[in-house]
């Protein structure tokens, strides 16, 4: 199984990386936007962990653009950021995200959790 994190906090980063590798999955991080899209296109990953705020490129672009390649359309999106008002949470789910946890309101353990689920569900 394969994760893709895009996250530009190094400290969150490591601590997903190090949580699904604990896992057994193969884990690449990109820390802006515009390495994300390039990395998800060689990559392929089963899912995808996405902060919105992110140098270069925005996350929600980012999901745009994900969401608008054949071949990553299908891979689920969860995003991951500290914008918690509404507005960003049903833009982001009708970009295409399967779900939003809000940072500061969600352990890290919750969200690995949700993860998992979502790639089961998508196999």
């Amino acid at each position: 199984m394969k994760i893709l994190i895009v996250e530009d906090e190094q400290v969150l980063a490591k601590v997903f990386q190090e949580k699904f590798e604990k896992l057994h999955y193969d884990v690449k991080v990109a820390t802006d936007g515009e390495v994300a899209l390039g990395m998800a296109k060689s990559f392929n990953p089963d899912a995808i962990v996405l902060d919105l705020v992110l140098p270069k490129k925005g996350g929600f672009e980012v999901l745009e653009e994900i969401k608008n390649v054949d071949s990553l359309k299908m891979v689920p999106v969860v995003v991951v950021s500290n914008l918690g008002e509404d507005e960003d949470i049903k833009k982001a789910i009708s970009l295409g995200a399967v779900d939003y946890f809000v940072k500061a309101q969600h352990p890290i353990n919750e969200i690995v959790d949700k993860i998992k689920s979502v790639i089961i569900k998508a196999k």
